[in-house]
């Protein structure tokens, strides 16, 4: 069967869809792959419905960074997204965009809108083995995306004196607590977080391995940070016990508590098939571990899950800033735009599920399968031939592994 006119085939009526999607257009290359893979991909087979946003960082600069909350407002109001690569500026892309004032992340505001948890998960594809031998099984990353360092209060200590910690409550009272007698220079850095955030990131990890029928895994160091790291564990603890124990069990998955240490160890010893719950550091390292061992940063997927059921579909990597510079210049790039096309098709699933459109959710099944099919027969962009066992693989620039796809899809 073929739809908007394959080769060879004939035309058939694009799938329909009921609710739109909200999209979120982004920066540089990523942004060139997001036109080249709905062109290709998409607008042949669906009649797409979007709530477009431009998150390109110039729009976002224009709109004082607006259009970044707007999207994520949309996100909640129709409980599904998917997301283009966004820039984060620094001092660099301050002066290269002229931009008014250096423009938080969009992923960082989006997050924090939609309370959400953001579980990544590597693509597994025949000829690209994981670098742990014994990984048969995808391993998912669950990060949680509030506070810890990245909404740190930071002092470089000028010399000596004392470093107090002090909480002073509505009604004027006070807890303070020395945190050290500094005898010369140093530095201080204090975080925090919410029993609410925890509590949302502990609900949307047991209700994602409940939707996925995997083990759930969570770990933190709460031998060491008596307080801090303790109350994360005994929230989860609270919370399965009173809402999803029964559930586990009925489901036959578990939910098991250790050390991050522990964690680390057992990780490399499992095969995968589990989701594993980190706080937001230790997510956000860990993640590119897993990214990395399975083999490229180019094939984790990536959503944004709130604890309301909105979900935001995106990939794990960046802009593809040097490939950018490359395609400006007229020349061939070999970025490779799985992640991208799995994000599209993430959403559409998702959009299928919500609204019972069974056809949205095959054809989200089949383009996946088709783009494992195509780099399994030897098709596919550079830095993926590099990392693969396969022999005489043909290497594709970005544009061709795309067009390259569209033909197994349409052969299948």
């Amino acid at each position: 069967m073929r739809r908007g006119g394959g080769k060879g085939g004939y035309d058939m009526e694009k799938i329909k869809m009921i609710t739109p999607l909200v999209e979120m257009d982004g920066d540089e290359m990523t942004r060139i792959i997001w036109k080249m893979v709905k062109d290709e991909l998409l607008l042949p087979y669906i009649d797409l419905k979007t709530e477009y946003y431009d998150l390109g960082l110039e729009h976002r600069n224009e709109t004082d960074d607006q259009v970044t909350i707007e999207s994520a407002e949309a996100t909640k109001k129709y409980g599904v997204a998917v997301k283009c690569a966004t820039i984060t500026p620094n001092a660099a892309r301050m002066t290269e965009y002229n931009l008014k004032e250096m423009w938080k992340s969009p992923n960082g505001t989006i997050r924090a809108i939609l309370d959400g948890t953001v579980f990544r998960k590597p693509i597994i594809v025949k000829g690209i083995e994981p670098y742990v031998r014994n990984w048969e099984k995808p391993i998912t990353l669950a990060r949680h995306a509030y506070g810890d360092v990245y909404k740190n209060t930071e002092i470089k200590v000028p010399g000596a004196g004392k470093a107090e910690l002090v909480f002073t409550a509505e009604d004027g009272t006070e807890i303070r607590e020395t945190i050290h007698e500094f005898t010369g220079p140093g530095i201080l850095q204090g975080i925090h977080n919410t029993n609410k955030s925890i509590e949302s990131f502990a609900k949307t990890c047991f209700h994602y391995a409940l939707d996925t029928k995997q083990d759930l895994w969570f770990a933190t160091k709460d031998t060491i940070s008596k307080k801090y790291d303790h109350t994360f564990k005994d929230i989860f603890q609270e919370i399965y016990d009173a809402e999803y124990k029964e559930k586990f069990e009925a489901a036959g998955i578990e939910y098991f508590y250790t050390l991050i240490d522990d964690a680390v160890a057992r990780v490399m010893r499992a095969k995968g098939g589990f989701i594993w719950a980190c706080k937001n550091y230790d997510g956000d390292v860990m993640s590119d571990m897993v990214s990395s061992a399975f083999g490229d940063l180019a094939m984790m997927t990536s959503v944004l899950v709130s604890p309301d059921g909105a979900y935001e579909y995106e990939a794990a990597h960046g802009t593809v800033q040097r490939h950018y510079y490359q395609y400006l210049k007229g020349e061939k790039t070999t970025t490779n735009s799985v992640a991208t096309i799995f994000a599209w098709t993430g959403a559409l699933r998702k959009r299928g599920e919500l609204d019972n459109i069974s056809e949205l959710v095959q054809f989200a099944d089949k383009l996946e399968k088709a783009v494992i099919q195509t780099i399994e027969a030897g098709k596919m962009t550079k830095g993926l031939s590099l990392i693969s066992s396969i022999q005489n693989v043909t290497v594709l620039d970005c544009e061709a592994f795309i067009k390259a796809i569209r033909e197994t899809f349409e052969a299948s």
